[in-house]
């Protein structure tokens, strides 16, 4: 006997379109929070503060700060105890700690920049691309904050389930970053592998000037060195122990021509390392959270001239380049690896 589904009425419709609101609203909320320093002043009350106390805080108007502390209790942000509200548990980390593998306030930042959804709007019709080097100062550190955790998770957590790896890079070796952005990864590869050299690949002139800057405020400048080049392109003097690729793979123009640059660039049995987003190749899977926020970012991707990719894409790519015992790992649902040797 064949079951009919029954199509769905208008309320049904109607509460998923609500439902949207709801989020976009929740987003805002927490990006006005992040930004007027309410979240932190509440992070930083003990015991719970009004609105007028953190209207004293932060110096905002009381009655807009309460209006906030509404809306953020509505979505789950705080909790309230009469007119005393609180972050509601683990908040603090996920919205203030950089360091922790778990933060994800840097992404209501960067889901707010012009290059994301207004850019995207206004290129509709023409399919106009852009490039790294075309966008803001803003949304180049947005992104930077975003990916921290990616590398937070990846070193040295993600990098000790690959067999082996941990010992080789205790010995010395070489390290190479492609997609180094900012900086961020550099430093923390160089801080838990003290025996490797370093060196960060970019083609974006400014993000490596940025990485510059990040690695001799580290005081790391003499274990790090720097190549401006495409990843299709890029080359090094010495042969890689390991070459790490953080969230950028799928930005690449030919991530074969890239991953052929890697081979290349690796010693024998070295090893390459994806971590990326793992986008969802199914329909149910897309229709989660976690592919809902990866089908947000690929607003941003478009215009660059890509999109995310399933993280079983990088099987095939590395096996045609002659990649062997090659390994998986889900960190997160949002965080993928994919490794293989040569």
């Amino acid at each position: 006997m064949t079951t009919v589904t029954p199509a769905p009425e208008i309320k049904d419709q109607a509460a998923i379109l609500l439902g949207q609101v709801a989020g976009y609203t929740g987003h805002r909320t927490v990006g006005i929070g992040l930004r007027s320093g309410l979240v932190r002043a509440l992070a930083d009350a003990a015991t719970g503060a009004t609105a007028d106390d953190l209207a004293a805080r932060t110096g905002h108007d009381p009655f807009y700060v309460g209006v906030w502390c509404r809306s953020a209790f509505a979505g789950g942000v705080c909790e309230r105890d009469g007119d005393t509200y609180r972050l509601a548990p683990h908040m603090a980390t996920l919205l203030l700690d950089e360091s922790s593998p778990a933060y994800a306030g840097g992404i209501f930042a960067v889901f707010e920049q012009h290059e994301l959804f207004d850019r995207f709007e206004q290129a509709l019709g023409t399919g106009e691309r852009l490039w790294w080097n075309d966008c803001s100062p803003a949304w180049i550190d947005g992104v930077s904050k975003s990916g921290r955790p990616f590398y937070t998770r990846l070193v040295p957590g993600g990098l000790e389930q690959i067999p082996g790896l941990a010992q080789r890079l205790a010995d010395g070796g070489v390290i190479v970053d492609t997609g180094c952005g900012a900086g961020l990864g550099l430093v923390r590869l160089a801080e838990h592998y003290p025996a490797c050299e370093l060196i960060g690949v970019d083609g974006d002139a400014h993000s490596i000037e940025l990485a510059r800057r990040t690695v001799e405020k580290a005081g790391l400048a003499d274990r790090v060195r720097f190549v401006t080049e495409p990843l299709e392109e890029f080359t090094i003097d010495r042969p890689a122990t390991l070459v790490v690729n953080n969230i950028t793979m799928h930005e690449c123009r030919d991530i074969d021509r890239v991953t052929q640059r890697v081979v290349d660039a690796l010693e024998p049995g070295g090893l390459f390392v994806i971590s990326d987003f793992p986008f969802p190749d199914d329909d149910e899977a897309l229709a989660t959270v976690p592919g809902r926020v990866m089908a947000g970012i690929q607003f941003f991707e478009a215009q660059i001239d890509d999109q995310l990719l399933p993280r079983r894409t990088y099987d095939a790519l590395l096996q045609r380049h002659g990649f062997t015992d090659l390994g998986t790992a889900s960190l997160t649902p949002v965080h993928a690896l994919t490794w293989g040797r040569v």
